[in-house]
């Protein structure tokens, strides 16, 4: 017999996670190559962009996992839209990424009223697709190798 009950609960749900790590680790060769690794942890990447107030004109917020950079947030401020900006930021990103931490790839999500265009300019490719979610919307998983 089991019960089954709802709720948020801390406790369990790191529990849970430490419960999945250890499975997947045992059935993978190279995520057990990875425990203990410095490349085990994932690291903050963030880029900010300022202008001559100081005030946030844009900025890039992700981290660095094993080999992958994975983008979650690139904002610009819409007055400074169209002036390159966002390029520079995710090229920026992608340097520091493969320079500095030795990425060799990019991963990121965006929605179809936001920018899978713009990614794809920038060198990206189309990975997944989700219609409805949320309803209306459809999003996109992107992906990119660093040369």
């Amino acid at each position: 017999m089991f019960r089954m009950e709802t709720g948020v609960d801390k406790e369990r749900r790191e529990l849970l996670r430490r419960r999945l790590l250890d499975t997947n680790t045992q059935a993978s060769p190279v995520l057990r190559a990875l425990r203990g690794s410095p490349g085990e942890r994932e690291l903050p990447l963030h880029i900010w962009l300022l202008d001559a107030t100081g005030a946030l004109a844009g900025g890039l917020v992700g981290h660095t996992w094993t080999t992958w950079l994975h983008v979650t947030y690139l904002w610009v401020d819409e007055r400074h839209r169209g002036a390159g900006l966002g390029s520079r930021l995710l090229a920026e990103g992608e340097r520091v990424a493969r320079e500095e931490r030795g990425c060799t790839g990019s991963r990121l999500e965006t929605w179809d009223f936001q920018a899978p265009e713009f990614y794809k300019k920038q060198g990206y490719e189309v990975v997944c697709v989700i219609p409805d979610y949320p309803p209306g919307i459809t999003e996109y998983t992107l992906t990119k190798y660093l040369r």
